[in-house]
Order: structure tokens, then C-alpha cells, then sequence
């Protein structure tokens, strides 16, 4: 859950120090998905079975319109094979640290190279490479 603005941070693994995504975003969605094994699924008369995997959270973010500076600190995490994603987890009721990659993301305004301009809003998932522990 997007607790205040200060509670969705990222950075690379190398990284130092967390960048607050409250200064960039306009919206979080966090979804919990269910990954189950093979031996997954309904019989004939309906039931469902089988052994599940795990839960892999996702958070997708709405970047509001950010200006090259923005945008120059904040692609380098984005573009990054993994990023270390600190959210407020509701099951734990703490903030935990889930290692991440992301999905692809779009820039559609250019007129960002004047240092003027903003780019158009845009967002990206986070996905977690590991089951919630």
C-alpha cells in the first residue's frame, strides 16, 4: 500500500542510497499473484488443486510528467536488470525490501532534451524475482 509518499523507495543493488518514487509518481497498484505448479488446476467436476508456488507481488507506477533532470535520475534504476523496491507490505503490516526487474516503459514526449519541458506521464511495473516470504 501506498502509505504516504514516503513509503515506495527504489534503487539498483549497487546503489546507496534509495530514491522516494512519492516525488516522481502519481499512483501505485499493487497486485499479489499466485504462481501455481504443474500439477495445477480444476478436475472434471470443478475442484481446484494442486501446489501453489508462491505469491510475487507486482507494483506498477504512474510517473506523472517529470523533466529531464528527473528523468536522467530515475532511467538509470528503471533500465537497471534488478532494483531493490522498499513498499509497505499489509501482510507482514511492515515496510519490506523485495528484490525487483522491470517491465518495458515509454517516453512519449521528446520535447524533454530542451530541459524545459516535460515528458508525458507513464508507468512501469516492478515485479518481484522471488515468492513473498
Amino acid at each position: 500500500m501506498f502509505i504516504n509518499k514516503d513509503s515506495l523507495k527504489v534503487k539498483r543493488p549497487t546503489d546507496a542510497n534509495y530514491i522516494n518514487l512519492g516525488d516522481y509518481i502519481l499512483s501505485a497498484r499493487y497486485s499479489y499473484n499466485k504462481v501455481w505448479a504443474d500439477d495445477s488446476g480444476r478436475n472434471l467436476s470443478g475442484t481446484m488443486s494442486g501446489t501453489l508456488i508462491g505469491i510475487f507481488p507486482k507494483i506498477v507506477v504512474n510517473f506523472g510528467p517529470l523533466t529531464k533532470t528527473q528523468l536522467e535520475a530515475i532511467t538509470p534504476i528503471l533500465d537497471a536488470p534488478q532494483q531493490n523496491l522498499q513498499y509497505y507490505d499489509p501482510t507482514k503490516q511492515q515496510v519490506v525490501t523485495m528484490t525487483t526487474y522491470t517491465g518495458d516503459y515509454e517516453v512519449t514526449n521528446q520535447n524533454v532534451i530542451s530541459g524545459n519541458a516535460t515528458n508525458d506521464s507513464f508507468e512501469i511495473s516492478f515485479i518481484a524475482i522471488s515468492k513473498r516470504s
